[in-house]
């Protein structure tokens, strides 16, 4: 277990932003992340959990608490069953069960950080996430001081969120537990329409499973999606905003002003999102909303492959991010009624 004081953050996160923390343990084992826990709740002493970082706005004073870097180790496959912990690349970790020839988490390849955050915002992407595999989560419990297995029902997932995420201070994720599929090297059936037209197939099909996870990386990569040091379009976490859910009656108001402000010929994309609920796409609000690629003019800008990922320049900070988020995230609801919600933490700030 490694232990550094007032360590920078910036080199920890996937936008290079934030101020130092007072103290910054790396754990390597289990028994390093409880014992790091448990003495800072013991001592009342605030704590930050990091794991790839690629899913962290950090204020740019930094954290006066204990950072803790889960750097853990462990990818165990016996037949379909995976174990990771939680300090495994996750891409990396894609990658391997595909060279395994599983399916089952294939079009999310690509998608930075560690396995352990994968539960927590129950990650997806290109018609996959990872409630569909996840069978369990070992997570050390803040509040009980034990060590506990959560089933994936009890994970209470749902779109981009959990248990974990509804209760962030309780449950530290230890180790995740998949059940993949051995369909002879075939991927699981694409469901996503843009990768189905990329591969020249069908929604529902099945590829094999290397061509699939191929196939994502460039889409990924093509907007700005894969960490590339060299290029400041990756220098983002991803996904800024989460795309909105709506009522009936909020979906009508919408549309209301869709048609005012663009026309009645112009249909937004809408997605069923169960129990009466419609999905929209945020990257399309927006391009709509004024806000198009390459937007912005200072250290902060939108990516110029795609709308939706926010980027540092180079030279950023913290407050040029969220200056520019809220421009965004105000310039939608005035267009069109809807508003924004960021998808990554924030550390020692607000939107």
């Amino acid at each position: 277990m490694q232990e550094r004081h007032d360590a920078p953050l910036a080199p920890l996160t996937t936008f290079r932003l934030g101020g130092p923390a007072t103290r910054l343990i790396t754990a390597v084992t289990d028994a390093e992340v409880v014992e790091t826990v448990r003495e800072a709740d013991r001592t009342g002493t605030p704590l930050l959990i990091i794991g790839g970082g690629s899913n962290l706005v950090i204020s740019d004073k930094g954290f006066d608490g204990t950072a803790l870097r889960i750097a853990t180790t462990g990818f165990d496959l016996q037949g379909t069953r995976l174990e990771l912990a939680a300090g495994e690349n996750w891409s990396d970790a894609v990658a391997r069960t595909v060279d395994a020839g599983l399916a089952g988490v294939e079009c999310l390849a690509g998608i930075p950080g560690s396995a352990g955050a994968t539960p927590i915002q129950n990650v997806g992407a290109y018609g996959q996430d990872v409630s569909q595999t996840i069978t369990e989560v070992v997570a050390y419990d803040r509040r009980t001081d034990e060590t506990v297995t959560l089933t994936s029902t009890e994970c209470a997932f749902s779109y981009r969120h959990s248990r974990f995420k509804e209760d962030p201070s309780r449950y530290v994720v230890l180790r995740v537990r998949f059940e993949l599929e051995d369909a002879g090297g075939l991927s699981a059936p694409i469901r996503y329409a843009e990768t189905a037209r990329t591969l020249g197939v069908e929604q529902g099909d099945r590829v094999p499973a290397v061509r699939a996870r191929e196939t994502v990386l460039k889409l990924r990569a093509g907007k700005g999606m894969v960490l590339d040091p060299e290029d400041h379009d990756t220098w983002s976490a991803g996904s800024f905003f989460t795309n909105p859910i709506l009522t009936a009656a909020e979906h009508e108001a919408f549309l209301a002003r869709v048609t005012e402000r663009l026309g009645a010929d112009v249909m937004p994309p809408a997605f069923p999102a169960g129990d009466g609920l419609v999905k929209t796409s945020a990257a399309w609000l927006i391009d709509k909303a004024g806000f198009t690629k390459g937007y912005g003019s200072g250290p902060a800008r939108i990516s110029g492959k795609h709308t939706l990922a926010l980027t540092n320049r180079g030279s950023a900070s913290t407050e040029d991010l969220l200056a520019l988020a809220r421009e965004v995230r105000d310039g939608v609801h005035a267009a069109f009624g809807v508003t924004l919600v960021n998808e990554p933490v924030t550390v020692g700030v607000s939107l």
